[in-house]
């Protein structure tokens, strides 16, 4: 959530005055003085419970009454063996054996901030600060405390190990809070940025979903970038010819300036997406990125094929994402590709949408199942559009092997880009739209 320094102040200001010593109305003022919404007040209520949240050192198996009737006993008592007492111990395995949670947890929180904590991001980082927070609190000379205790006074001993076990689930526990508390963001981002980067047909199942969600943060960035109107530029190269015209009546004093402005073709996009059953994994992902477009640029006309083509532009304007693609791929997907019908289908019957403004987009793995490709055809649609861009989710160094048509096809393709991962079809797309703005 985004806060700004007036509403910082604001909120500071609040707390001054109705205090800190009652935690719920501490947390209730910086929800009303920093929340704009019911769900930044939730986001914040959560990060201030997580944040505010002390892990309770867990208890041993003795209460605490016990354990300090025990101490004090072997105390006042002389060593069976005449070895190391109570009070020669370290500050640590003292303060562990007094069970004072309220000390306990001080130092903890010391520990945690002599260790940087707050500067874990990645769950990676988990057993690294937690050694750190216990060398800062003494754990080494714990453990020498504990290898006299166990030759001297194994009752004692057996005692500590069950505080030392404890304390040390409790700093797992706040390591894990920190965690959760600080390296959300950065554990996302280095998962996503993984997930971008892996082939598209090798996603495992469990991934899936989690790839259709990249995909549709990529798409809303997308549309964030592209879709609101841009001011025209009112600065450029100065256009001498206009600027004295319009200045005729000053005698040519160039009161009023003209500037040469680059000129836009408006925006016109044809996409061939094939689901046949050798690109359906990467089905999915392709239609959803041309879902995006629709929303992006103005006349976009879309077209799904395998073994035959048809529109699906109406499907894409006026259904949800998923539901789309599920209409889709129930009426043209998993079948058997046919590069060439599918091409002749779109001469055929739309090859009058395709004019000299017109980018033409195939997505497909131009496997053509030994077929005719139909290669005249695109030569044919290459020129009567603008250009034609191929964007293919197999590795190159598979292009032109088998049955794969695609050094045929890149013949009569302005642009060939793979794309197998989430990211290079982001980019490749993101370079077609950014070229009408």
């Amino acid at each position: 959530m985004h806060v700004s320094p007036a509403e910082s102040i604001d909120a500071m200001r609040a707390v001054a005055t109705v205090g800190f010593e009652e935690r719920g109305i501490l947390r209730d003022t910086l929800l009303l003085t920093l929340a704009k919404s019911e769900d930044e007040k939730k986001a914040l209520g959560a990060c201030f419970d997580l944040f505010f949240a002390q892990p309770q050192p867990t208890a041993t198996k003795q209460s605490a009454d016990d354990e300090s009737a025990a101490v004090s006993g072997l105390q006042s008592a002389p060593s069976a063996g005449g070895g190391q007492q109570p009070q020669d111990l370290g500050p640590l395995a003292q303060m562990l054996l007094s069970q004072d949670t309220a000390e306990i947890a001080a130092a903890i929180a010391n520990a945690a901030g002599a260790a940087g904590l707050a500067e874990i991001r990645y769950f990676t980082q988990r057993g690294i600060f937690q050694s750190r927070m216990l060398q800062e609190m003494g754990i080494q000379r714990l453990n020498d405390d504990l290898d006299e205790l166990t030759a001297t006074n194994p009752a004692l001993a057996e005692r500590l190990t069950a505080a030392t076990d404890a304390l040390r689930e409790t700093v797992r526990d706040r390591v894990a809070q920190a965690l959760l508390l600080y390296g959300r963001e950065e554990a996302e981002n280095l998962r996503n940025e993984i997930l971008r980067n892996a082939p598209l047909a090798r996603i495992e199942p469990r991934q899936v979903e989690q790839m259709r969600a990249l995909i549709r943060r990529m798409a809303r960035r997308l549309r964030e970038r592209f879709s609101k109107p841009r001011k025209r530029q009112r600065r450029g190269h100065l256009d001498v010819r206009r600027t004295l015209r319009r200045n005729a009546a000053w005698g040519g004093v160039p009161f009023l300036t003209a500037w040469k402005r680059k000129h836009r073709d408006k925006p016109k996009i044809v996409a061939l997406c094939d689901v046949s059953g050798s690109v359906a994994r990467v089905s999915d992902f392709f239609l959803l990125l041309i879902h995006s477009l629709h929303e992006v640029v103005s006349d976009v006309r879309s077209f799904a094929f395998s073994g035959h083509l048809i529109e699906v532009s109406d499907i894409l304007e006026t259904e949800a994402a998923e539901e789309a693609m599920r209409d889709i791929m129930s009426k043209v997907g998993f079948g058997s590709s046919d590069y060439g019908s599918c091409f002749a289908d779109f001469e055929r019957q739309w090859m009058a949408s395709v004019t000299p403004q017109t980018t033409v987009i195939v997505l497909g793995d131009a496997r053509s199942n030994n077929l005719d490709p139909g290669a005249d055809i695109l030569r044919r649609i290459s020129e009567r559009s603008k250009r034609v861009v191929w964007l293919n989710p197999e590795g190159r160094l598979t292009w032109g092997f088998g049955d794969s048509e695609m050094p045929r096809y890149a013949t009569f393709c302005n642009v060939v880009r793979q794309c197998a991962t989430a990211q290079q079809l982001e980019r490749a797309v993101t370079d077609i739209v950014a070229t009408y703005h």
